[in-house]
């Protein structure tokens, strides 16, 4: 299941990429927003993480106007790799190298066709594994000293 949330500027775009997922009848849990009632992006960035860490979900969307705070919201939690998706490419190596399990939308630079796109991509790409994953196992281990 994929955990989505968004703060007031990512809201238009959540509910768009929820009828991309309702259609291919992708399992997902909305975090929020509700509305477009000014609200703080790191509420949802918050919750899909911790949807994340206590295995309520696999994986998250995340998304606001740039897309920058979410990423370093979810960044501050053990065991989210979050990146910003601009594009297809970046994604699906993010993805395949990276295994970003939050996917950060940037609501203000992307237009609705490019998200679903971006999202479509993130769901479909596997991670590679073997030397990657000894990377993984780094930042893990970087988690374990450095963040408290």
């Amino acid at each position: 299941m994929i955990a989505i949330g968004a703060d007031h500027g990512g809201f238009k775009l959540k509910e768009e990429i929820k009828k991309y997922l309702d259609e291919n009848d992708i399992k997902y849990e909305d975090f929020g927003t509700f509305n477009e009632e000014r609200t703080d992006y790191p509420i949802y960035a918050e919750k899909v993480a911790k949807s994340i860490q206590n295995k309520k979900c696999e994986c998250g969307i995340l998304i606001c106007k740039s897309g920058a705070g979410m990423t370093i919201a979810a960044n501050k939690f053990k065991g989210i790799r979050a990146t910003i998706g601009f594009n297809q490419e970046v994604i699906r190596a993010s993805k395949a190298d990276d295994d970003i399990n939050v996917l950060v939308l940037p609501a203000e630079y992307i237009n609705i066709s490019e998200a679903v796109a971006i999202t479509r991509i993130w769901i479909a790409t596997q991670f590679k594994g073997g030397r990657y994953e000894e990377r993984l196992q780094m930042m893990e281990n970087i988690e374990k000293n450095e963040m408290i």
